[in-house]
C-alpha cells in the first residue's frame, strides 16, 4: 500500500473515534429529565403563608351574666333561696322589705319580752320572699304587705292553721331629696317634662297599691294626660320599696312613692314629703303566720304574740305604721 493511501485511511479513522468520543460523552454526561409534574410547571413564584397557630385548649369559662335588667317577675323567681340555721329560741322572719327600718328595735324588744329568744330578719320584697318560700328555704313566720301573696301561700297550704293574722298597715306618700332639686312643690309638678320619678315595680305590694294611687288621683283630682305624664317621667321600677327611697336619698330620682314608715324612719331632713289625700290614698295591709315547717318549737308563736301586743304595735306606730283598722 502507498503511503499516500496509509495517510488517507488513519485520517478516516482518527475522524471516526473523535465522532465516537463526542457521542458517547453526551449520552453520558446528565441524569435523565425528570417526568413533568404540575408544580413544576408554575409561571409565578408562589407565597407561603404559615399556617394560623393552634390556641392551646383551656377550661371552660362561664359566659357573663347579662347586663340588661331582667323584668320583675323573673328576678323574683330567680331569687336565690338564703339558707338559715333552725334552733329552738332562734326565729327566722322572712319580712317585708317595708318593715327593714324598724327591724332593729322589734328585735331587741323581742329579746326583752322573751329571753333567750332572737329574731331574724330575711328583709325583701314581698314577691320574693314568697318565690323563696316556694323554693324551699327555711323560715318560722312570713310577714307581708301583700295579702295576695299570703293568700298564694295559705293556697299552697304552707302556714299554721289559723296562724295567719292581720298585722298592720301602712299609707302611700311621695318623698323628694331634702335639697329639691326639681323644684317640686305639689303632686302637680310630678307631671313636669324632666322631672324623674322613681316607682316600685307591680308585682311589688308598693308598685301595686302607687298604680291604685296614681289611678285614684287622675279621676279625682288630675286627669289622664297628668298621669301618662307622670308614668312618662318614671326612670325606675325598683323591686323592693327601699330601693326607691335610695334612688332619692342619692339624687338619682327627684321624686319616689314609698310608704309612710319609710319616710317616718329616714334620718331627720334626708326627705321632703308631699302627702297623698286619704280619699286617693291606698291602705296597704300586712299581715303574718307561723310557717309549717318551723322547728323553732314554740319561739314562732312566741314572736308572732309578741308583733301582735301592745309593745310590738307601738314599735310599729312610732316608725310610721298604722294600726289595722
Amino acid at each position: 500500500m502507498s503511503p499516500k493511501r496509509t495517510s488517507v485511511i488513519i485520517s478516516c479513522l482518527l475522524c471516526c473515534l473523535v465522532i465516537a468520543t463526542a457521542l458517547l460523552a453526551g449520552c453520558t454526561s446528565g441524569s435523565a429529565p425528570a417526568p413533568v409534574t404540575p408544580e413544576a410547571t408554575a409561571a409565578a413564584p408562589v407565597t407561603t403563608v404559615a399556617p394560623a397557630p393552634v390556641a392551646t385548649p383551656l377550661p371552660a369559662t362561664p359566659a357573663p351574666a347579662a347586663t340588661t335588667p331582667a323584668p320583675a317577675a323573673t328576678m323574683a323567681a330567680a331569687t336565690p333561696k338564703p339558707t338559715f340555721t333552725p334552733s329552738g329560741g332562734n326565729v327566722i322572719a322572712y319580712t317585708a322589705a317595708s318593715l327593714t327600718g324598724v327591724s332593729p328595735k322589734l328585735a331587741a324588744d323581742f329579746r326583752s319580752m322573751y329571753p333567750g329568744h332572737t329574731v331574724v330578719f330575711n328583709l325583701d320584697g314581698t314577691q320574693a320572699l314568697k318565690t323563696q318560700v316556694q323554693n324551699g328555704a327555711y323560715a318560722d313566720v312570713f310577714i307581708s304587705a301583700s295579702n295576695a301573696y299570703t293568700a298564694e301561700l295559705t293556697k299552697g297550704g304552707y302556714f299554721v292553721d289559723g296562724t295567719v293574722r292581720p298585722l298592720t298597715s301602712n299609707y302611700l306618700i311621695v318623698i323628694l331629696p331634702a335639697t329639691n332639686p326639681a323644684g317640686i312643690q305639689s303632686l302637680a309638678d310630678l307631671a313636669k317634662p324632666g322631672v324623674k320619678i322613681a316607682m316600685e315595680d307591680r308585682t311589688v305590694p308598693a308598685g301595686t297599691a302607687t298604680v291604685a294611687v296614681m289611678k285614684n288621683l287622675a279621676n279625682s283630682t288630675y286627669n289622664q294626660d297628668w298621669n301618662a305624664s307622670v308614668y312618662k317621667n318614671v326612670v325606675t321600677y325598683e323591686t323592693s320599696e327601699p330601693a326607691v327611697a335610695t334612688k332619692v336619698s342619692l339624687g338619682e330620682a327627684d321624686a319616689g312613692f314609698v310608704y309612710e314608715s319609710t319616710y317616718n324612719a329616714a334620718p331627720k331632713n334626708t326627705y321632703l314629703a308631699l302627702t297623698i289625700p286619704k280619699k286617693d290614698n291606698y291602705l296597704q295591709t300586712y299581715t303574718i303566720g307561723i310557717l309549717k315547717e318551723s322547728t323553732s318549737g314554740g319561739a314562732a308563736a312566741d314572736f308572732e304574740n309578741f308583733m301582735l301586743s301592745s309593745a310590738g304595735q307601738q314599735d310599729l306606730r312610732d316608725y310610721g305604721f298604722r294600726a289595722v283598722s
